[in-house]
């Protein structure tokens, strides 16, 4: 099930059980995962995309692997605020992705979550050949913490 809602998102999310945040990008989908707490967004891997039955593939199999019982997807809004090709784009990954993964999905807001990515790691003295290997998981760790942190928030951290 698809929810726009945070709140409703987390109504439908089983106690105690990983979440994961995605960061779809046109070349490439950034992989974080949560401990099972929901606490801390860990940047996982990224996945090279190609077509939508290979990209589903590749996230399921990491998904099943640790047992993600819920799933936001970074939703890249215009710095506006307003909702362009990009949006339509994740929202048509999440409609097609439910139909093979019955869990819940929700999305968050995305907007300069690769900025502070990338200003993390250039604080953290990253190389510039490393930062382009890592920069989508990393991001998607800020998407999936700013979900967490609200989250818990709202009383659904567990």
């Amino acid at each position: 099930m698809i929810y726009d809602d945070i709140t409703e998102f987390a109504a439908a999310l089983p106690p105690m059980r990983a979440i994961a945040g995605l960061d779809l990008g046109t070349k490439t989908i950034g992989v974080a995962v949560s401990d099972g707490m929901r606490s801390v967004a860990t940047p996982l891997e990224t996945v090279k995309r190609r077509k939508f039955g290979l990209d589903a593939e590749a996230v399921l199999a990491l998904f099943a692997a640790r047992d993600i019982s819920g799933c936001v997807l970074g939703l890249p809004r215009n710095m506006d605020g307003s909702e362009g090709p990009r949006c339509q784009s994740t929202r048509a990954f999440a409609r097609n992705f439910v139909a093979l993964w019955n869990r819940p999905i929700t999305f968050w807001d995305e907007r300069l979550s690769t900025v502070a990515a990338e200003r993390a790691l250039l604080e953290a003295d990253t190389s510039r050949k490393r930062r382009a290997e890592v920069i989508d998981h990393v991001a998607a760790s800020y998407i999936l913490q700013g979900a967490l942190d609200r989250l818990r928030y709202i009383g659904a951290g567990s």
